[in-house]
């Protein structure tokens, strides 16, 4: 029975492979080639029954083929970047830099080479630890406090996005600091490229009253015609920087003396102010276009584009606010005095500023090709500045005599404008001898005198040689308006004082082979502005040093890897004869220390740590309601010791990571530090970061 069973299921196997066999024809045009397996059942393309010629069975395979998804992976390959100073001389676009340098140093409080000191937090005022001139001429308001979070024209990026780029990126230590950024950018077509910036702050701090809510970024646009010949770059750029005051904690021994109870905290300790608060708003319109006269000098395709002549116009519209507010009365005596109310301040400066900018820039180079040399560059610019600016303070109106109102009183009502020439030559002999020479200088208005000249030398030997930069500038530059002609409830100047100035020469020299930096700079101040108090008080006010500044600032940074082993070092040595004057450290050290590896073939990751120190200094205080950090006396110096953190980070594909627990060491050499007199710095905790890229 069973045999007689296989026999007949053998025959019906047999049977149904010859009726499979036959239902699957061969070709009449290409003999022993099959019909496609799906050739009977593609009703969309055929007709039932139709027989196709061997060259519409090509013609359906391609579009079949046709219709696969594409298989090519987007990288960061296909976005290329540049900024507004890569565009001056020519078209310069740079590759994306997707890698984990640097990555958990993201807050701009605590950069390597950047150090600011601070009132405790990010998104609360700061100031530069390191002497850091500024090099600016013209106008200014002298409200720094809050610079570096704001985002400005010169930091926008512009992009060339064969595809869409997207970048996501969230740092947070709990509730205590918590940054978000978004950039996004596409091309609308191959000339007209679009995007966003958008950053948020929204920390709680460490200590009471020092939640921030920081919100700024950008809209840009960047358009280059077909021919190369003309650009345009606008970018609309806003800023809300709300920042809470609590005129420091109490308790000034907080890290010497033992907590009066279990229950005290960091989060619960009693400040001076509880309803007082700073806002900064910044808006402003940037249009900037530029044309190439002449032959453009592009060779290769992607090549940048080297100009004979350039006309250029930029057109900058800005609107800036600055708000005090103050809800509540001066139990702890934060203020020096009150003018007009003791218990209520609505402090406000607006300013506005247009700004009309005009270049035309000449290029003198050889014809033939290859490395350029005997290069003459000219730039000639002609630059309008217009403001208008209004000052408020909040007033108690009387009605009757029963009856009184709040009112806002404008103090201040002015406009002015200020006109700027500019001149820049630049000489190259060959690809390794540049000569740069800038002139700028306010021929009329407000500010008529201010001027910086700066010459600068570049002597290149190649790569393993390294290159040598010699600077020296002349700079004369009129008092911020905060120290000539202010008007608060808590602060009233009207002075007169000389223009400061700064000489300065500086050697330079950088070689990438062995990963050396090496900066020496000599500085000569004369009349120094700075704000200063009387013995024991604090009541900041304008001051001038008549006498000069002498300041030497030597710079070293040095890496050096061993295999998987990477030690980055940056050191600042800094000597003057006004340290006191100046309040900065003398030196200044930044090293870290981290192993490199490459983990179950994707994970590109790096395990280290990173130690920064600075020798004590004589600390500076903060006037509330002003922001200025201020000189007072008698002289206050902390301890200083070394801050530690531990950290991995690592990039999986698109998405680089990091774990980090900051100021690890607190409690092994003190219980916390200072920078700014009564402000007690941040303490330790876990940080982490994730920044995810996509490309479509």
């Amino acid at each position: 029975m069973h045999k007689r069973t296989k026999y007949i299921l053998l025959a019906l196997f047999c049977l149904s492979a010859r009726f499979g066999l036959a239902q699957s024809t061969t070709n009449p045009n290409y003999p022993n080639r099959r019909q496609p397996a799906n050739f009977s059942t593609d009703t969309s393309t055929n007709k039932a029954g139709k027989t196709l010629t061997g060259d519409q069975e090509i013609d359906e395979e391609r579009k079949r083929e046709e219709k696969k998804r594409d298989s090519v992976i987007f990288t960061s390959k296909f976005i290329r970047v540049t900024n507004e100073r890569l565009l001056t001389d020519s078209t310069q676009v740079l590759p994306l830099d997707t890698g984990l340098a640097n990555f958990e140093n993201y807050s701009v409080l605590y950069q390597p080479r950047d150090p600011k000191i601070n009132l405790g937090s990010l998104g609360l005022p700061e100031r530069d630890l390191l002497f850091e001139p500024n090099k600016t001429i013209g106008f200014d308001v002298g409200q720094h406090f809050l610079d570096a979070y704001l985002f400005l024209p010169q930091d926008v990026q512009y992009y060339k996005a064969r595809v869409p780029y997207t970048n996501l990126t969230l740092f947070s230590s709990g509730v205590k600091e918590q940054v978000f950024k978004a950039v996004h950018t596409q091309n609308i077509n191959p000339q007209l490229n679009v995007g966003f910036n958008l950053d948020f702050i929204g920390s709680q701090g460490f200590y009471p009253r020092q939640n921030v809510g920081d919100f700024s970024g950008a809209l840009f646009s960047w358009y280059e015609s077909k021919n190369k010949r003309y650009n345009l770059l606008a970018n609309y750029t806003f800023n809300t920087l709300k920042t809470p005051e609590n005129g420091s904690i109490l308790d000034d021994a907080i890290f010497t003396t033992p907590a009066a109870s279990s229950y005290t905290t960091a989060a619960n300790q009693p400040v001076r102010l509880q309803n007082s608060s700073d806002e900064i708003k910044n808006n402003g319109l940037y249009i900037k276009q530029f044309y190439y006269i002449g032959k453009v000098d592009s060779s290769k395709k992607g090549a940048s584009v080297l100009p004979t002549q350039r006309v250029a116009y930029a057109l900058y519209y800005n609107t800036s606010k600055y708000l005090f507010l103050q809800n509540e009365p001066d139990i702890y005596t934060v203020f020096p005095d009150y003018y007009y109310s003791s218990t209520y301040s609505h402090d406000s400066l607006t300013v506005q500023h247009i700004q009309n900018a005009f270049n035309y820039s000449f290029y003198l180079r050889p014809k033939s090709g290859g490395v350029i040399k005997n290069e003459v560059k000219l730039d000639l610019g002609l630059v309008q500045d217009y403001y208008h600016y209004q000052q408020f303070v909040t007033d108690t109106g009387i009605v009757n005599l029963y009856q009184r109102i709040i009112i806002q009183d404008r103090k201040q009502d002015k406009s002015f404008q200020d006109i700027t020439l500019k001149g820049r030559a630049g000489y190259r002999f060959s690809d390794k001898i540049l000569l740069d020479v800038d002139l700028q200088q306010v021929a009329e208005g407000r500010d008529f005198g201010n001027f910086l000249y700066d010459a600068k030398l570049t002597l290149s030997g190649g790569r393993k040689a390294g290159r040598i930069i010699f600077e020296g500038y002349s700079q004369n530059s009129s008092p911020p308006l905060v120290y000539t002609d202010w008007v608060t409830n808590h602060f009233i100047f009207h002075d007169s004082f000389n223009n400061q100035k700064t000489n300065s020469v500086s050697f330079n020299y950088i070689n990438d082979a062995l990963q050396l930096d090496l900066k020496a700079e000599y500085f000569l101040i004369s009349s120094y502005l700075y704000f200063s108090a009387q013995p024991n008080g604090i009541d900041a006010t304008p001051t001038q040093l008549h006498n000069p500044i002498n300041l030497l600032k030597i710079s070293l940074g040095k890496n050096i890897t061993f295999r998987h082993w990477h030690f980055d070092n940056f050191i600042v040595y800094q000597k003057t004869d006004y340290q006191n004057t100046l309040r900065t450290p003398e030196v200044y050290t930044y090293s870290s220390l981290y192993y490199s590896k490459l983990l179950f073939d994707v994970l590109h990751s790096s395990f280290g740590m990173n130690v920064r120190y600075n020798t004590p200094y004589v600390a500076p205080s903060y006037a509330v309601g002003l922001g200025q950090f201020y000189n007072n006396t008698p002289n206050l110096t902390f301890s200083s010791y070394p801050v530690a953190s531990v950290f991995i980070k690592a990039t999986l594909i698109r998405t680089n990571l990091f774990l980090q627990y900051d100021y690890a060491n607190q409690g092994l050499f003190s219980n916390g530090y200072y920078m700014i007199n009564r402000y007690p710095g941040p303490n330790s905790g876990l940080k982490f970061g994730v920044s995810w890229t996509f490309y479509n």
